[in-house]
């Protein structure tokens, strides 16, 4: 314990919650404190894992030396100066901040002063997203088609589905195909709440690929999937069902029966071993390798803003639809 990192929590709702439930668990990590604007849910928290609650995150982070911020998007900036102003290694939930110049300013002091700033765009670390990638690196991407629907909930009611949902496919799309982006166009509607709730977005690339995006918070079924066509594969990754299946075609023969033309295709199916691994834990697990080793983490400030420029101007053609 004398050599674990001390680690703390500002932000304990939903998602902050499991982060603490992680840092507690975690080997190389000392949870020593929760801190939360609800000094009910902080002691909540707190009192599961026998440790101090703080109403004010500032006094927190003089306790820690890493720490995962999970306020709303609008206390992002403030409360990561904060973190950075003071020495504290930082993993950020998505988005980075409320607007790419504050995300700019956040990378720019970490940058400066040699910490780690690492956004938490979870799904990077998802194993059937790893092994899909894996899979990928041997092909050439000609098209990709995502989609990530859901059910109607209160929860981010505040928030458009391109922040929500969308986000996460569009930050897997652009790490998949590096070419600079052509074109972006989108379209969607406002159904259950003030902000777009469902929405389509279609991507161009320099190099020709193409990508849809389907994201939905008003769905009857759950649905996370991406399908990969490929020059020469085409690849089905189910983050639900935790299955990535690649489909390839061996022979396709014409051949006529009483002057009828006829079709038959043969293929492979190959299905991919992907790893129990909880995609929360093994991002928290490579935070504090990377503030451990010194290295930077796999998705930084600069990656975390490319994403929200995109998203911003998928938001922007959205809008303008609607």
């Amino acid at each position: 314990m004398n050599h674990a990192i001390r680690t703390g929590v500002i932000g304990v709702g939903n998602i902050g919650q499991h982060h603490a439930r992680i840092y507690a668990s975690l080997p190389g990590s000392h949870l020593v404190g929760i801190a939360d604007i609800h000094p009910g849910r902080a002691q909540e928290i707190a009192d599961r894992y026998q440790v101090p609650a703080y109403a004010d995150y500032r006094t927190l982070l003089d306790q820690v030396q890493a720490v995962t911020v999970a306020a709303p998007t609008t206390l992002h900036h403030e409360i990561g100066l904060a973190c950075l102003e003071r020495g504290v290694h930082l993993l950020m939930e998505k988005p980075l901040a409320a607007s790419v110049e504050q995300g700019h300013q956040l990378a720019a002091l970490a940058a400066q002063t040699g910490l780690v700033l690492q956004v938490g765009h979870v799904e990077r670390f998802n194993p059937t997203f790893v092994e899909l990638a894996n899979v990928l690196a041997e092909h050439q991407i000609l098209a990709v088609d995502a989609r990530r629907l859901s059910p109607f909930a209160t929860r981010a009611a505040d928030v458009s589905v391109v922040y929500d949902l969308m986000v996460h496919d569009l930050d897997l799309i652009l790490t998949l195909i590096r070419a600079p982006l052509r074109s972006v166009s989108a379209a969607g509607n406002c159904i259950r709440s003030a902000q777009p709730d469902h929405a389509l977005a279609l991507l161009t690339f320099d190099g020709g690929q193409v990508a849809s995006l389907s994201a939905s918070k008003v769905t009857q079924h759950k649905v996370r999937q991406m399908a990969v066509t490929c020059a020469d594969a085409f690849v089905v990754a189910d983050f639900l069902t935790r299955t990535v299946m690649v489909h390839r075609q061996s022979s396709a023969d014409y051949f006529a029966q009483r002057g009828e033309v006829l079709y038959r295709q043969e293929g492979l199916i190959e299905q991919v071993y992907v790893p129990q691994i909880e995609p929360l834990y093994a991002e928290i697990q490579h935070f504090l390798a990377c503030v451990r080793d010194g290295r930077p983490p796999r998705v930084g400030g600069d990656e975390a803003i490319r994403v929200m420029s995109v998203a911003d101007e998928i938001e922007q053609r959205l809008l303008a639809t609607i």
